[in-house]
């Protein structure tokens, strides 16, 4: 069902996204996979989310991965492209992006079985680390050091929550 979510994501990211101008979304791209690749080793001994195998896909790293080279580049390229120019627009386009991450979760967690949530994650928190990331890919369009600097507050705020002692990482 992954490679399934996946393909539905690139379709939809050429039809509707700006891969002419793949350069311009490039390093925005590389901040989102480089988000979720300091999750996944932050979080190693205490995930917050997993994926599980699917039909094709074997484990966690490798759905991720291929999340990571399919959702997530289709992702940036549609939603930058069409991110609104006044405040009131760019909210309900922001809700809109949130809600159907949100719907493809609960589709995993609850219908397709291909997530866990584990250490007091739950959909709430989805839902506002979502909110965090559709925030956080315009900033980083147009000011990447200020989205990095706020990056780093967000992963001590979530750390910090979630009892992750990085002095016990690898």
């Amino acid at each position: 069902m992954t490679i399934v979510f996946g393909i539905i994501f690139l379709l939809i990211g050429w039809r509707f996204g700006d891969w002419r101008n793949f350069k311009k979304y490039y390093p925005t791209i590389l901040y989102f996979i480089i988000g979720d690749l300091l999750y996944n080793m932050l979080t190693y001994e205490h995930s917050l989310w997993t994926y599980n195998k699917d039909w094709i896909l074997p484990n966690h790293t490798v759905i991720n991965l291929f999340v990571m080279v399919t959702v997530y580049p289709a992702t940036v390229i549609t939603y930058l492209f069409h991110f609104p120019k006044t405040k009131i627009k760019q909210i309900f386009y922001i809700l809109f992006w949130v809600i159907l991450f949100i719907v493809w979760e609960l589709l995993n967690l609850h219908v397709f079985g291909l997530i866990n949530h584990f250490h007091g994650w739950n959909i709430w928190w989805s839902f506002l680390f979502d909110i965090i990331i559709f925030l956080m890919l315009p900033i980083h369009h147009k000011r990447p050091l200020v989205a990095w600097g706020l990056s780093i507050i967000i992963i001590i705020f979530f750390l910090t929550v979630f009892n992750v002692d990085i002095f016990e990482l690898k």
